[in-house]
């Protein structure tokens, strides 16, 4: 257990994972505008979208447009999600130089979620692992379900160690370990990252972090003290999950990236240029954010206009 790092990645998934299962239909030029919004706060990485079938996830069917509409992408960390082969060949099409691939910690929700065991599911990886080296694509590895599952229920420790492990072998420059339906708690947070920091570096390891309980943070500042250094997290606290029921959002990148400048670590993120980025999507869509750092510099806006 450490003091606090000097700097964190915040890895912002608001475009894809907060965008996924909306309820209506996001036009293309908005999702382009809060891309492009969210660069212009400093976010260091934003997951653009997903090359999913449009028969899973409809929202995001306009991923190849949004990504090629986007402006001086040289160099930017702008990865998309990609299930198979043909999502990896579509996004290179578009030219994404950084993907992930997913899988769960929990078999009920590897068949739940993409009919697949979770070693069916890495075999699946293999090619898009084999092409993405080959092409010189940074690739990233997702565990969900890895502090429990809403169809199996706890989720044995050793086998989210072992899925992130398999990723590892198959060639993720990093793994981020999700709380899915956001029952983490600091206690299960400290065991795993210990458990994680014994077979790999932390550096490679990211939390995603769901906020259904409100115990986020309190996971947060505990994996800081393990030695986590990337999390991800929704602009607004847009997002949950579609397989996982009674999921709620993700952590909110402005109540994030607020605590973290306030214990004195940096971000390279303009909380106030976030805030802008958010506002201006809900004003678009009239979608919901439940970040409370938001709400509060709202008030605050109002107050002094």
């Amino acid at each position: 257990m450490s003091r606090w790092p000097e700097r964190v990645t915040v890895y912002e998934v608001g475009p894809r994972d907060g965008l996924q299962n909306v309820p209506d239909t996001i036009s293309t030029e908005t999702k382009v505008r809060f891309v492009e919004a969210l660069r212009g706060a400093g976010l260091p990485a934003v997951e653009v979208t997903s090359f999913v079938s449009p028969k899973w996830v409809p929202q995001l069917a306009d991923g190849a447009e949004v990504f090629s509409s986007l402006k001086d992408t040289e160099g930017a960390r702008l990865p998309v999600l990609v299930p198979n082969l043909k999502g990896l060949e579509a996004a290179l099409t578009v030219g994404a130089r950084e993907v992930a691939v997913f899988t769960a910690a929990s078999e009920a929700f590897n068949q739940k979620n993409i009919n697949a065991s979770i070693a069916e599911s890495i075999a699946r990886f293999e090619p898009v692992a084999k092409k993405a080296q080959d092409e010189g694509l940074t690739l990233r590895g997702y565990v969900s379900t890895a502090f429990g599952c809403p169809y199996q229920g706890d989720v044995p420790e050793d086998d989210v160690v072992d899925t992130c492990d398999r990723l590892f072998q198959l060639g993720c420059a990093e793994v981020s370990v999700g709380d899915t339906i956001g029952v983490g708690d600091p206690g299960q947070v400290q065991s795993l990252c210990l458990a994680l920091g014994v077979r790999f570096e932390l550096e490679r390891i990211a939390l995603h972090l769901h906020d259904t309980p409100g115990r986020a943070l309190a996971n947060v500042v505990t994996a800081l003290r393990c030695g986590v250094t990337t999390f991800d997290s929704s602009a607004g606290g847009l997002g949950g999950c579609p397989y996982a029921p009674g999921a709620a959002g993700n952590l909110a990148t402005e109540d994030l990236v607020e605590m973290l400048h306030r214990l004195g670590v940096g971000t390279g993120v303009d909380l106030e240029a976030l805030a802008d980025a958010s506002v201006a999507l809900a004003e678009e869509t009239g979608l919901p954010q439940p970040s409370r750092v938001l709400q509060a510099i709202r008030a605050r806006r109002a107050r002094e206009s």
